[in-house]
This record gives structure tokens, sequence and C-alpha cells, in this order.
């Protein structure tokens, strides 16, 4: 138990100094583009695979509560009719931190047949996702919390980090407010508070 309880502890150390050091790759031209593009998108789609996919999903999700109209597109649904939800001038995220996830180059080249613009979220400026991209902002991994740097951990909170980090910047980019979440989240502690109105 004492070498279990230590890897619990190092694993915080790991994932801690992975943000620290990842916000020195923040590129300001990137992502003040990309948030341009998702603000002005009609919709926005995300798509990744394994653990990756399992982001885009939050991802969705994040836009969504801010009323910028998105979803998730399973890479096996996409290549199966899916992409037809995105039109000329929509989005396409894309998460895949080695930029060549075999599955996810047919819907890149989806996309750039149907003028939707791509940003992509990649570890490897160098690979397909990156290079087809319109946007690339940089993920960095130091390595994952497993003691054979195998698992998807710190690679997925660095992710998040990129999407949550995303959203923060178009709120205040769209001037969107806590009332307009208040309507579309009534739900449990967040929605009591938001929708409280004082006696």
């Amino acid at each position: 138990m004492k070498e279990a309880m230590q890897a619990a502890r190092t694993a915080y150390d790991i994932e801690a100094e992975c943000i620290r050091e990842m916000k020195t790759y923040f590129d300001e031209a990137a992502f003040s583009e990309a948030v341009r593009l998702l603000a002005e998108a009609p919709r926005i789609a995300s798509c990744g695979c394994g653990h990756s996919g399992i982001a885009c999903q939050h991802f969705a999700h994040l836009m969504c509560c801010i009323e910028q109209p998105a979803r998730f597109l399973s890479p096996a649904e996409a290549v199966h009719g899916a992409t037809g939800y995105l039109q000329a001038g929509d989005v396409m995220v894309f998460a895949s931190r080695g930029g060549k996830t075999g599955e996810l180059l047919p819907i890149l080249d989806i996309c750039r047949s149907k003028g939707v613009k791509v940003i992509t979220v990649t570890e490897n400026l160098d690979s397909p996702l990156a290079k087809g991209a319109d946007v690339v902002l940089k993920q960095y991994v130091n390595r994952e919390t497993d003691k054979w740097n195998a698992q998807g951990t710190t690679s997925t909170t660095a992710l998040c980090v990129i999407f949550h980090a995303l959203q923060a910047a178009l709120i205040e980019y769209t001037g969107y407010q806590a009332e307009q979440f208040a309507l579309i989240h009534p739900g449990g502690a967040v929605g009591e508070r938001l929708n409280h109105k004082p006696l």
C-alpha cells in the first residue's frame, strides 16, 4: 500500500508539472484564430479516438454550455454519413496526440472537401492532422502518470486544459453572460445558485 500511495501522490506532481510547462507553448496568434473560428461557426464538431475522443465529447458539451452549437462525431459514424452534419463554414476540432490517428485522416479529407474549417490539437506539429488544419494548438505531455508511461492520463488532462482555456476565452470574446447560462442550466446546485432570486 505504501508504494500505491506514493504512486498516487506522484500522479498529482506529474500532471501539475505538465500544465505549468504546457503554458510555455501557448501560441497567442493560433489561439486567437481558434477562438474567432469557433465564435463565428454556425456549427462545431469534435472528433478523436480513445481518451482523446472522450475529451472531445466534453469539449462539445462545453461549447453547448455557452450556446455554441456543437456535437461529438464518432470516428466510426463520421465516415458513414455523420459528417453530413457539417457544412461549409463550420468548424471541426480534431484531437490526436500523435496527429496521425488513422481513423481521423479520412474525416480530415471530408472536411477539406466541404469547406469546413479545421482546428487540430496535437503534440506533433509535423503530423498529417496538423498540416491539414487551419489552426494548430500545441499539446504538451511530459509523461503519463502510470509507471509504464502508457495510460492516457496526463495527456487527457493536458487536452482538457486546452479545451477549458478555449471555453474561457470564448466567454470573454462573445460576451456570454451568467444569465444566459442560468436559462439553459436550471438543474443541480449550479442551476439553483444561478437562478436564485433574493426575497
